[in-house]
């Protein structure tokens, strides 16, 4: 038995590149200029998602916070007095610097944002 091959396929009209009216260069769409392209970048260029990442990790810690202190036993000098209050710590002190950090970052970036417009 012989083994089936597939037809090669020729290029058609639909398929052959266009060709422009001076029959020598194809037809290319013309490139946007440099400020069309930083405009249309600007809108979503992450401030938005560091500020509300930022301020939901900041929100989080604080709520973090306030159950260790209140609801989990409290923290005596040698620290929390329960497993889950050590728990609530440990995500309080990951979740404050780094919400933070994040969060100083997208306002600096929309103070910059709003100073370049």
């Amino acid at each position: 038995m012989a083994p089936v091959t597939q037809p090669v396929p020729t290029k058609t009209p639909e398929t052959a590149p266009r060709v422009a009216p001076s029959g020598n260069k194809p037809a290319t769409a013309r490139p946007a200029p440099p400020t069309a392209l930083l405009a249309a970048s600007a809108p979503d260029d992450g401030t938005n998602q560091l500020l509300k990442s930022g301020g939901w990790t900041l929100a989080t810690g604080i709520f973090f916070a306030l159950v260790t202190k209140f609801a989990l036993g409290g923290i005596g000098p040698q620290g929390p007095h329960t497993n889950s209050g050590w728990m609530a710590l440990i995500v309080t002190m990951m979740c404050l610097p780094f919400g933070f950090l994040l969060f100083l970052l997208g306002a600096l970036k929309w103070l910059r944002n709003r100073r370049d417009k």
